[in-house]
C-alpha cells in the first residue's frame, strides 16, 4: 500500500533552463551544481553530495566506475532524458540504486523538428540562408534554388513509435502518404491508414523521403549504409531525428555528393558534437545541433514527469519509467 511520500531532496548535476529550475524549486528541495560550484568537475561534486537523488543529463555519463564512487546516501539517479545509454544500469543495480528515465514527453517537439528538417532539406534551406546572409542575393529569378515539394509525396518512417506517429499526423497535413516499417504492425487505430512494410526494403523503394526514428541498438547501428541507400529512389530525402549512429556517415555523404539523394536533414550525429566535418561542405545538408526536444514547454514537462515518477517511487508505487 503506497504511503505518503517524503519530500524530494535532489542534487542536480546538470545545467537546466531557468524556467525549469524555478519549477523544481517549488516542487522539491534541490541543489544545482552549476550554482554552488561552477567549473568544478561533476564527478568531484557527486562524490561529496548528500542528497539521496541525483539528476543528470546525457552530458553527465555515469559508467560503472563513476557509479561505484557515489556516496552510500545516493538512492536514485534520475536522467533528464528518454535515452539511457550514458548510464551503466548493471552497476546501478549492483549498488541498489534506482534509475529513472523520462516517459513520453518529447514526441510533439521532436516531430515538429522532423517536419522542419524535411521541409528545410526539400526547399534547400542551407543554400538559401547562406545566400541571403552573405549579402550576395541579387533578386528573384525563375532558376534560383529550386527545391522539391513534399505535398502529396510518399513519406517512409523507420520506427513508428510515438514520435513517428506524431510526425505522421503532421505529414498528413501535407497530404503525404505514410509508409512505415517496424518489428511488428501497429493496431489500425494507431496506423491511421499508414502502410506497413515488414521488410524495410519494400518501403524504401516506394518513398520520396525517409525519416529515421528507430532506437539505437545492435540491429540498427549503421543501418543506413550504401546498400540500403541504394534501395531508395534517386532524388530521395533522408532525415534523421533518432540517433546519429544509425547512419554510416561516409556512405550518406557519398550518396549526397553523387546526387543519388537530393538532400538530408540531420539533427543528430555520430560522435556529436564532433560530427563528420565533410557535412559542413555539403550544401544539400540541412543541419541542426540536436534541438529536437528544445522547447521551453518540453523542458518543463520533462522535469514535471521526473518529479511525478520520483514521488510515486517514494510513496511505494511503481513508476512506469523506472529502469532499475
Amino acid at each position: 500500500m503506497p504511503h505518503a511520500p517524503e519530500r524530494l531532496s535532489i542534487f542536480a548535476a546538470c545545467r537546466l533552463p531557468d524556467e525549469v529550475k524555478a519549477d523544481l524549486r517549488r516542487e522539491c528541495d534541490i541543489v544545482f551544481a552549476d550554482e554552488i560550484a561552477p567549473g568544478v568537475p561533476i564527478l568531484t561534486l557527486l562524490c561529496t553530495c548528500t542528497q539521496p537523488i541525483v539528476m543528470i543529463t546525457v552530458q553527465e555519463p555515469l559508467d560503472a566506475a563513476a557509479i561505484g564512487e557515489l556516496p552510500a546516501s545516493v538512492r536514485a539517479i534520475a536522467t533528464y532524458s528518454v535515452g539511457h545509454e550514458h548510464l551503466d544500469l548493471e552497476a546501478a543495480r549492483a549498488r541498489g540504486i534506482a534509475i529513472f528515465s523520462l516517459p513520453d514527453v518529447l514526441s510533439e517537439a521532436v516531430a515538429e523538428v522532423g517536419m522542419f528538417l524535411l521541409l528545410g532539406a526539400a526547399r534547400r534551406a542551407t543554400e538559401s540562408i547562406d545566400l541571403i546572409r552573405s549579402r550576395a542575393w541579387t533578386g528573384w529569378t525563375a532558376t534560383q534554388l529550386n527545391g522539391v515539394e513534399i505535398f502529396r509525396k510518399h513519406l517512409g518512417i523507420f520506427g513508428m513509435g510515438r514520435i513517428g506517429r506524431a510526425l505522421a499526423a503532421r505529414a498528413r497535413g501535407f497530404e503525404m502518404t505514410i509508409h512505415y516499417s517496424n518489428r511488428r504492425q501497429l493496431a489500425p487505430d494507431l496506423e491511421q491508414g499508414a502502410r506497413f512494410h515488414a521488410d524495410p526494403r519494400d518501403m524504401f523503394g516506394e518513398v520520396d523521403a525517409l525519416v529515421l526514428l528507430a532506437p539505437s541498438n545492435d540491429e540498427t547501428r549503421g543501418f543506413l549504409n550504401t546498400e540500403r541507400i541504394g534501395w531508395l529512389k534517386r532524388g530521395a530525402i533522408v532525415v534523421n531525428i533518432a540517433r546519429g549512429n544509425l547512419i554510416v556517415d561516409g556512405d550518406l555523404i557519398a550518396a549526397l555528393k553523387s546526387g543519388h539523394l537530393f538532400a538530408a536533414g540531420l539533427d543528430v550525429f555520430a560522435g556529436e558534437p564532433n560530427l563528420d566535418p565533410r557535412y559542413f561542405d555539403l550544401p544539400n545538408v540541412f543541419m541542426l545541433p540536436h534541438i529536437g526536444s528544445s522547447t521551453i514547454e518540453t523542458r518543463r514537462r520533462m522535469a514535471a514527469a521526473l518529479i511525478d515518477q520520483l514521488r510515486t517511487w517514494l510513496a511505494g508505487g511503481k513508476p512506469s519509467n523506472r529502469l532499475v
